[in-house]
């Protein structure tokens, strides 16, 4: 596999900052890369395991096959035995004479006999090379674990480096103050929200594969939404509990908002019945207001200052 590594500057040139779009394709590069060690690790995982079924399912033939030969041998030896005792006298010797057919049902077990060597021979043979597959696939599953696991880590840290260098772009939202406080602003625009929550969405937006609506203004009696200082990121069609993609998504954009709330002008962020404060860091629980919707299980609430 090849190694994961991003463009070097030249000694003494100082290469241009890449911007937000070259960022997010060498993100969507990563992660196909990381996709792709995945597929051949798990793809290997599979072979291994029927190669494993291969070598049980031989291992059981090879019993039969055994078996069967012991069954066999002792036909043939009752045979033998049986006609050296009649010594050719009496109904016993009648019934094994070369008259009778006692040579030829000798002869048929024999034959019987043979064949059954044959195919306990097989049956070895074809168990002894599954045992092979199955140890050398083994063994090279082992070798593709450490080396997956090295590729992963390394894309790993560079998507990571990649992600922190996108939140570098982030720009600072108009009103802070030089005390670290924001500056009251007025909703502005058709959609009646603040221009510091419209930055806030248009970055959410930017960075996270969001597929349902996203509601901001609403006109209630209390809270941010009727004063456009909130945004309500839906994982899911209202009232219904997102998928586990949908709620590993909200989580990331809750972490995003929180990490980086202090440019963006964040208040607080609700999800899953916590909320967090940025002026108070941590998660705290909620009190359950009777629903998915109302619990924030759906969405990710995000209020601004």
């Amino acid at each position: 596999m090849a190694t994961l590594v991003l463009g070097q500057s030249t000694a003494g040139y100082a290469a241009p900052k890449p911007t937000e779009k070259q960022l997010k394709a060498q993100l969507a590069s990563l992660n196909k890369k990381i996709d792709k060690l995945i597929a051949e690790y798990n793809a290997k995982r599979v072979a291994v395991a029927k190669a494993k079924t291969a070598e049980k399912t031989a291992r059981e033939r090879l019993k039969t096959a055994e078996s069967d030969l012991k069954t066999s041998q002792s036909q043939v030896g009752d045979i033998a035995q049986l006609r050296y005792q009649a010594g050719g006298l009496g109904m016993m010797g009648q019934i094994l004479s070369p008259d009778f057919g006692g040579a030829a049902m000798l002869q048929q077990l024999q034959a019987e006999q043979t064949a059954k060597i044959a195919r306990f021979a097989s049956a070895r043979d074809t168990r002894k090379k599954a045992a092979d597959d199955a140890t050398t696939l083994t063994k090279h599953l082992r070798d593709d674990v450490l080396e997956v696991t090295d590729q992963r880590k390394e894309a790993e840290k560079l998507i990571s480096q990649i992600k922190d260098k996108l939140d570098r772009l982030v720009p600072t939202a108009p009103g802070k103050r030089s005390n670290g406080s924001w500056a009251p602003e007025l909703p502005t625009g058709s959609d009646n929200i603040t221009p510091r929550t419209r930055l806030m969405r248009a970055q959410v937006k930017s960075h996270f594969p969001l597929t349902f609506p996203i509601g901001c203004y609403r006109a209630e009696n209390s809270g941010e939404h009727p004063l456009g200082r909130a945004c309500d990121f839906m994982l899911s069609s209202g009232g219904a509990m997102p998928s586990a993609a949908g709620t590993a998504l909200g989580e990331q954009v809750a972490a995003w908002a929180i990490e980086n709330g202090g440019k963006l002008g964040v208040k607080y962020v609700i999800y899953r019945q916590r909320i967090y404060n940025l002026g108070f860091p941590g998660w705290r629980p909620m009190e359950n207001r009777g629903g998915i919707t109302a619990n924030h299980f759906d969405h990710v609430h995000i209020s601004m200052y």
